[in-house]
């Protein structure tokens, strides 16, 4: 019986990379099981500042990112790992790294194996960067897009740098997300390849024609893929194509040790922000300032549990610490104010409560029963972590709710690699 094939999967996302190992299911081709996974905290935005930009930017630390993938990677079954047939990467939408090609990495001594360092490469201006004001915004070229452009999408970011820092662009010719970054890395690819949904996420990208809106004068007069710089946007393609076979030629084999059958996905983005997360993080740096030292683990552990006891609250939060795309102004808000509703589990329960009435507003109940809608999937860590999300949920959507298990981004990425190569097989 021909042994079943195996993937893995990798997710760079803003707090954490993940990865995971998948094989098709015995018996049933189209079902899977999750092997083996593993997660890592990045802590990528300690200790970085985002210069010009100031308490607006929001950059990580590319090299803690990579430390993270090493120790996931380093952690899983590596008999597993031997009998990878392809690799799945996901990422962090919307923001941009840029980095210096031939130069992006250095190979070196890892321990159990080799591992690739980060050389001539920036800053992850992530996401939720908040350099473009609204005035900056409207002074770009209207895109010729499905998508307005907003801060924190990639090119608002080098629109901003060239009007503002100009010289910092001088330094590198490839940009792209932290993935795209990663997978050019272990590719060894001469120009980065982007997904066209991460492509849409940055801005000035046509999804009918599948193009960068190359026609459409830049900030600085000149056209759009030469803006007085010599960074070139990543050239765009389907998720999930396949780039290359790995590894980068110069790179030290031992990385991988299945690299001459394994293939590597073009990098795609399966999942979003975490609110809470950033709130908990806001709330360790305030005991921070007070002397006080905990994890945020630990405090994100106690915020659940009060509030899992705290079944209702009158408080409402509007959770939009940092505006909505359409509405960049729009900041959070707390009303509903009273003496006994400010416990640490209504507190909480309001801030849940308000995240997800913020997706509910997008797809409000009246309309999915207008478009045939007769169940709601639940996933990603934020709901498997979180039991007062899952109430909330099952509350703003009268529908059977179900939370999927092992349904994280890194078993996304592995999973669509999965049903390509079964799919290859069959053709």
């Amino acid at each position: 019986m021909a042994a079943r094939p195996i993937t893995l999967g990798i997710d760079l996302g803003t707090t954490s990379v993940k990865a995971a190992l998948l094989r098709a299911a015995p018996n049933e081709p189209s079902e899977f099981v999750v092997l083996a996974s593993c997660t890592r905290a990045a802590r990528a935005e300690a200790a970085v500042e985002s210069a010009g930009a100031g308490p607006q930017g929001r950059e990580q630390d590319v090299s803690r990112i990579l430390q993270a993938l090493h120790q996931c990677l380093a952690a899983l079954p590596r008999q597993q790992l031997r009998s990878v047939v392809g690799i799945g990467v996901s990422g962090q939408m919307h923001g941009v790294v840029f980095w210096k090609t031939g130069q992006g990495c250095e190979w070196v001594e890892g321990g159990t194996a080799p591992v690739f360092e980060p050389r001539a490469v920036s800053h992850l201006v992530t996401w939720q960067d908040g350099r473009c004001s609204s005035e900056f915004l409207a002074s770009l070229p209207q895109p010729k897009s499905h998508l307005s452009v907003a801060t924190g999408f990639g090119c608002a970011t080098i629109f901003w740098l060239l009007k503002h820092c100009p010289e910092f662009l001088k330094s590198y010719d490839a940009a792209g997300t932290v993935h795209d970054y990663v997978v050019a890395m272990l590719c060894g690819l001469p120009r980065p390849l982007m997904s066209d949904q991460n492509a849409a996420s940055w801005g000035y990208f046509n999804t009918q024609s599948q193009s960068w809106n190359v026609e459409i004068p830049s900030y600085s007069g000149g056209r759009f893929l030469n803006i007085s710089t010599s960074v070139q946007l990543a050239a765009s393609m389907p998720s999930g194509f396949q780039p290359g076979q790995t590894p980068d030629p110069t790179a030290p084999v031992a990385y991988f040790p299945y690299f001459d059958r394994t293939y590597l996905g073009v990098a795609a983005s399966l999942n979003g922000g975490n609110v809470l997360a950033t709130f908990v993080h806001m709330l360790v740096q305030w005991m921070a300032d007070l002397g006080l030292e905990v994890e945020e683990s630990t405090v994100y552990s106690r915020m659940i549990q009060a509030a899992v006891q705290q079944r209702d609250t009158h408080l409402t939060i509007t959770p939009t610490v940092l505006g909505e795309r359409h509405l960049p102004d729009q900041l959070a808000s707390v009303t509903s104010i009273s003496s006994s509703d400010l416990s640490l589990g209504h507190v909480t329960r309001a801030l849940c409560r308000g995240i997800v009435q913020n997706l509910h507003s997008m797809l409000p109940i009246q309309q999915l029963r207008e478009w045939g809608v007769e169940r709601v999937m639940g996933s990603g860590s934020a709901l498997s972590r979180n039991e007062v999300l899952k109430q909330e949920v099952q509350r703003a959507f009268p529908l059977p709710v179900s939370f999927g298990q092992d349904v994280d981004a890194a078993v996304g990425a592995a999973l669509v690699v999965l049903r390509r190569h079964l799919n290859q097989k069959e053709s």
